[in-house]
């Protein structure tokens, strides 16, 4: 309850929450020891932990509860679409990340299907709907988050994806999302559309963007997606390469053990 008063009002001052999407216990502890208020699971950060093309609906649930129990800090849950058409199965999802220790989750309207990869405005919403009748019934006030892919998938236009948000906080949604959004102009287009607290990710947008524009415009949460995992990902892809090419300069570009004892301790 603790976590959770604290989470919903993190999204309630001025200045935007800083979101850091870590996907194990260290790196959780890692963010925890920088100062960072609360965490945000990335379900491609868990793929990649496994080393799969994507992570299952139980991989995301332990992950959850594996980043909720690193840290005292408040966990939003990536729960991607929910691993279900159905708007009442997914929105069980919901219900299941709170269990695994979540006060925040994410549903989304990406299909996970190439060929159709975003649901029809109607089946969206309703899914939406499910997923605040769930999250309104639990023990805990879980805040949700809706997420409109389509500038994700390429699938409509600005105006689709306003239409959407827009639609989904009538559902009841406490936080809106569009992952895509490139430009200062699109966001500020998004923040002035809607009246809940609006998220950045800032995974695929122009990275020239500070947080001081992103508070100018009224954008409440700030996250980053696998960027992170594909950050560090790219760092062992390098040294690893480095080192079958009988080269080893990677090393001192090592964090260094104090550090790491320090923050895990």
């Amino acid at each position: 309850m603790a976590r959770a008063a604290r989470f919903r009002a993190l999204h309630e001052r001025p200045e935007p929450l800083l979101l850091p999407n870590p996907w194990d216990a260290g790196t959780a502890r890692l963010l925890a020891d920088l100062g960072f208020e609360a965490l945000a699971t990335t379900s491609l950060g868990v793929a990649n932990l496994l080393g799969r093309h994507r992570a299952d609906r139980q991989d995301i649930l332990d992950n959850c509860r594996l980043i909720s129990a690193a840290t005292d800090l408040p966990v939003n849950a990536d729960l991607e679409n929910g691993y279900a058409d159905d708007p009442a199965e997914a929105a069980r999802m919901v219900a299941d990340a709170c269990a695994h220790g979540a006060v925040g989750a994410s549903i989304e309207d990406a299909t996970g299907d190439r060929r159709t990869p975003i649901y029809d405005f109607g089946p969206a919403v309703e899914r939406v709907r499910a997923a605040v009748e769930v999250a309104r019934a639990l023990p805990v006030p879980l805040l949700l988050t809706a997420r409109a892919e389509s500038l994700l998938y390429g699938v409509g236009d600005l105006g689709d994806t306003i239409r959407r948000l827009q639609a989904f906080e009538e559902a009841g949604a406490d936080v809106l999302y569009a992952p895509g959004l490139r430009t200062l102009d699109q966001m500020r287009a998004v923040v002035s559309s809607v009246g809940r607290p609006v998220n950045v990710v800032m995974g695929f947008a122009d990275p020239a963007i500070t947080l001081e524009q992103l508070a100018g415009i009224g954008v409440r949460r700030v996250s980053i997606g696998g960027a992170l995992s594909r950050l560090a990902l790219r760092s062992f892809l390098d040294g690893a390469r480095q080192m079958r090419a009988g080269r080893f300069g990677f090393v001192t570009e090592m964090a260094s053990i104090g550090e790491l004892r320090d923050a895990f301790r």
